[in-house]
C-alpha cells in the first residue's frame, strides 16, 4: 500500500512516536511525506521515505494529486487543530479529496491506530480496493 504521512509542526513528535511504535507494519508499506515530517521519520525510524514539498510549499497538493489519481491508499495526518496554518485551504482541499475518491483518513492518533491495527489483522481487503482502483 501506499501511505502518506503528514504532521504539522506541533505534532510531528506524536507523528515521530507513532510510526516509531508501528514500524514493523508500516516497513512493509511504501511511505509518502512532505517534506520536513519525511526527513523527521526517516531520521527517527530508519524506514524509507518518498519526501515531497514541505506542506505549505506545495506538499499536501502534491499528495492530493496522488489521490486524485487513485495513486495513494491511506492518509495519516497528524493535525493541529489549536493553530492557525497559512495552508489551510491546502489542507482543506486534502481531506475533501479523501472523501472524494474514499481513500481511509486519519487525523489523529486514535483514528490512526485503528487503520494500521485493522491493516495488520486485515479486517479490510486492500486488494479489493487495489483492484477497483485498476
Amino acid at each position: 500500500m501506499k501511505i502518506a504521512l503528514i504532521a504539522h509542526d506541533r505534532k510531528k513528535d506524536d507523528l515521530i512516536s507513532f510510526v516509531t511504535a508501528y514500524k514493523p507494519i508500516l516497513a512493509a508499506h511504501d511511505l509518502y511525506a512532505t517534506g520536513t515530517t519525511g526527513k523527521r521519520i526517516m531520521d527517527g525510524t530508519g524506514l524509507d521515505v518518498i519526501r515531497f514539498q514541505s506542506g505549505p510549499l506545495g506538499g499536501d497538493q502534491q499528495i492530493g494529486a496522488m489521490i486524485a489519481k487513485d495513486d495513494m491508499d491511506m492518509v495519516i495526518f497528524f493535525r493541529d487543530p489549536l493553530t492557525a496554518q497559512p495552508h489551510e485551504p491546502d489542507v482543506t482541499a486534502l481531506i475533501r479529496l479523501c472523501d472524494v475518491y474514499n481513500v481511509p483518513l486519519a487525523t489523529n492518533m486514535g483514528t490512526a491506530e485503528v487503520l494500521l491495527q485493522g491493516l495488520k489483522e486485515g479486517f479490510v481487503d486492500w486488494r479489493l480496493i487495489q483492484e477497483r482502483k485498476n
